[in-house]
């Protein structure tokens, strides 16, 4: 059971990459709904690896009650946490290319709203 959790985790996590690899390419070539198309499918990716690890640690609770070491899991969880920080690293150099586009945005409204007098829209009754 943990073998199977550990390998359904990995494979989405691995799916999880390629989708932000592509997520940072279609930003670089503006295909901004491109990026939306996969945001939902990505949050229930988000979901079901907090679930498979809840899972796992359960399993693995399990496993050391029932007297089994589960030191023979420890190649395939370590290859897991390998692959989980390359993720949450590919996710950081998405944050670093969205961030600055967001801030751009805000400034830009904020610029508006002060020219408009705190409002950013100037409505005349």
């Amino acid at each position: 059971m943990i073998e199977t959790i550990v390998n359904d985790m990995t494979d989405l996590v691995n799916k999880m990459q390629n989708y932000i690899k592509q997520d940072i390419e279609d930003i670089k070539k503006a295909k901004h709904e491109e990026l939306l198309n996969r945001n939902d499918e990505k949050q229930f990716m988000i979901e079901k690896i907090a679930l498979y690890k809840q899972q796992l640690n359960q399993e693995i609770v399990n496993q050391m009650q029932n007297g089994v070491d589960v030191n023979i899991y420890r190649e395939k969880v370590d290859n897991l946490e390998n692959e989980l920080r390359v993720l949450f690293e590919l996710n950081r150099k998405l944050a670093l290319i969205v961030q600055p586009i967001q801030q751009m945005y805000k400034d830009i409204v904020d610029d508006i709203t002060e020219k408009n007098g705190g409002s950013f829209f100037h409505v005349k009754a």
